[in-house]
């Protein structure tokens, strides 16, 4: 992955809010059938307080239903929540709850990995947590992620809790029951761009030649098994950010292990530029969420 093309990885979400029909707006919200709660705290982690911004169907009542966690693209080093905003009220207009989560970025040596995976767990047994207060099925989670978010994405499918420190949270799992990943990098140690290359090393905290073991570590192709949650792969078959090389390697060890995988070709760039490619992929998603996390409609 390019450098420069890496930074521009969180853009399908925010073309998402076209493909939902939907503007984007600050604070506090409740309009065409959704409410919003921005800004609320899942973790403080070394000083620093850690948000996400709730989308619920206006109309809950008593009836629980599922959760999503949005997982935001950028190459682990920018962007935010906010991008995931579309899509949150996409899949809160369906009748999920959806969690936009931000996770600690890399800056310069601080925060590097797996700092995300840490976050991202943790918001996921925060939500459990917090699952009647959200009217939300704590056994009945799943996650959507775009590039970057979807490689996040990938591994709560997939690992157990890493960082455990937060007793509040120490009983609850951040194993979510599915998993839609939209133009993810799924193994770094077949990565040949040198930009790319030093970026990952920087990142990761290690060259691939010294310690391979942390970019396996990194990638969920090397953590498939037969007790990973269901995976809708979406990935652009003119994607060269992201070559769909690594959908179809991850697809091709998922469908081995016995686990439910689609892979969904999709003719496009990795940021997907046309309106029907957008809505494609936001109606595949809501429909194989709906399938694993309430059951045939």
């Amino acid at each position: 992955m390019h450098r420069k093309i890496i930074l521009l990885l969180s853009i399908v979400p925010v073309l998402l809010a076209l493909a939902a029909g939907q503007q984007s707006g600050a604070g506090p919200t409740s309009q065409n059938g959704v409410t919003v709660q921005e800004n609320v705290a899942y973790a403080m982690v070394k000083g620093a307080e850690l948000r996400l911004d709730i989308y619920e169907p206006s109309d809950l009542g008593a009836q629980t239903r599922p959760a999503v966690v949005l997982i935001h693209g950028g190459a682990w080093s920018s962007f935010d929540k906010s991008t995931m905003r579309g899509m949150g009220q996409f899949l809160a207009k369906s009748g999920f709850v959806a969690f936009a989560v931000d996770y600690r970025l890399l800056h310069g040596d601080e925060n590097r990995w797996p700092a995300q995976l840490d976050d991202v767990q943790r918001a996921v047994r925060w939500i459990r947590a917090n699952a009647a207060k959200y009217g939300v099925n704590p056994e009945h989670i799943g996650a959507f992620g775009h590039s970057a978010g979807a490689q996040l994405a990938a591994l709560l499918g997939m690992e157990d809790t890493q960082d455990n420190s937060d007793r509040a949270l120490a009983k609850y799992s951040s194993r979510v029951q599915a998993v839609v990943d939209v133009s993810g990098p799924t193994d770094f140690t077949t990565m040949k761009d040198p930009e790319g290359v030093a970026f990952l090393a920087s990142f990761l905290g290690a060259e691939y030649s010294k310690h391979p073991e942390i970019w396996q570590d990194a990638s969920p192709a090397f953590h498939v098994s037969k007790k990973d949650a269901p995976f809708l792969i979406v990935h652009g078959t003119k994607d060269e950010s992201v070559p769909i090389e690594q959908a179809q390697e991850l697809y091709d060890k998922l469908h081995a292990a016995g686990v439910p995988v689609t892979l969904l070709k999709v003719d496009d760039v990795h940021t997907f530029e046309t309106q029907e490619n957008k809505r494609k992929m936001a109606i595949a998603a809501r429909d194989f969420l709906f399938r694993c996390l309430v059951g045939p409609q």
